[in-house]
């Protein structure tokens, strides 16, 4: 960035073989109104064309810096832009999705108004594979315990954050940087701390446009349980004491995800550990009709045979 203006926000874009849409991202981004804004590209060693789509912007823009590393995945690009970022507010671009006109003013303003907020949660435009789309504005965060708020995130999702429409301090985020050792969820810990670490703010104002695909590690079932293990780990590593005995609970949740995943497979047997695993772990968790009505019907299956 030229001159002596420290930056505001830093928009950080993690990159892996996206040299198609990249140029749909950084348009966004670097705006001419962005002069305190600047935007870091960690490009997680791409094979396609990235580094040249990025050679012809950095050209171009001063306040884009480009990082390069050897492929480790999002998180670990995530991470390393957070730690070069210089500004006090990050906000994580996902590659493939684009920030709205006006998204970038916006955010400043609601930095002046709010300036205690750890995180600023906006509306996006959610644009599906079939041309849909479809608006989702955030719910307002209420003033509650980090109990509270670690129940309603993580075992009721009454809250909802995203990466693209929201706004994170960034000295919160090097508090709690994103687990390296996961891929997929590893938004999940970092979001949790985020939440009982400082005030709330929204905006229902759309600031991004978030373009959905199938994410082919919902569908990898390979060590799963591991990884749900680990997702709970990872998690209550960065919450308060007084969150600690949620711990089981949101284990039990973690299983009842495996449960209706393996239902989805048609694997039965992998099911019915699951959902068994999640009632010794927290009744109150598996009883829930929503998983119940799954699990007598599985079970009336199994009689049936």
């Amino acid at each position: 960035m030229t001159g002596s203006l420290e930056p505001l926000i830093s928009v950080i874009i993690p990159n892996y073989n996206y040299a198609h849409l990249l140029p749909r991202a950084l348009d966004s981004a670097l705006t001419p109104s962005a002069a305190d804004v600047e935007v870091i590209v960690v490009d997680d060693g791409s094979t396609d064309k990235s580094l040249e789509v990025l050679a012809a912007y950095a050209a171009r823009h001063p306040q884009l810096l480009v990082l390069r590393q050897a492929n480790a995945g999002a998180a670990a690009a995530r991470n390393h832009g957070i730690r070069v970022a210089r500004a006090t507010y990050a906000l994580l671009l996902d590659a493939d999705d684009e920030l709205l006109p006006g998204a970038l003013p916006k955010l400043r303003e609601l930095v002046g108004r709010y300036p205690a907020a750890g995180m600023i949660l906006g509306a996006q435009i959610s644009v599906y594979a079939d041309g849909r789309q479809r608006l989702r504005v955030p719910k307002a965060v209420p003033a509650a315990s980090p109990r509270q708020l670690t129940k309603s995130y993580l075992l009721r999702k009454g809250i909802s954050v995203s990466h693209g429409c929201s706004l994170f301090r960034r000295d919160l985020l090097l508090q709690r940087l994103y687990p390296e050792n996961l891929r997929g969820g590893e938004d999940i810990p970092v979001f949790a701390h985020l939440l009982v670490s400082a005030p709330v703010a929204i905006t229902a104002e759309p600031l991004a446009r978030i373009h959905k695909h199938a994410d082919s590690l919902r569908h990898d079932r390979q060590n799963e349980e591991e990884r749900a293990e680990t997702m709970v780990r990872e998690v209550f590593a960065g919450l308060p004491a007084e969150c600690q005995s949620l711990r089981e609970r949101y284990a039990a949740q973690r299983y009842l995800s495996l449960f209706r995943g393996a239902l989805l497979a048609g694997d039965r047997l992998a099911a019915s550990y699951f959902y068994q695993r999640a009632l010794r772990l927290s009744p109150l968790q598996a009883l829930r009709w929503t998983y119940l009505r799954k699990a007598i019907r599985l079970l009336v299956r199994g009689w049936r045979r």
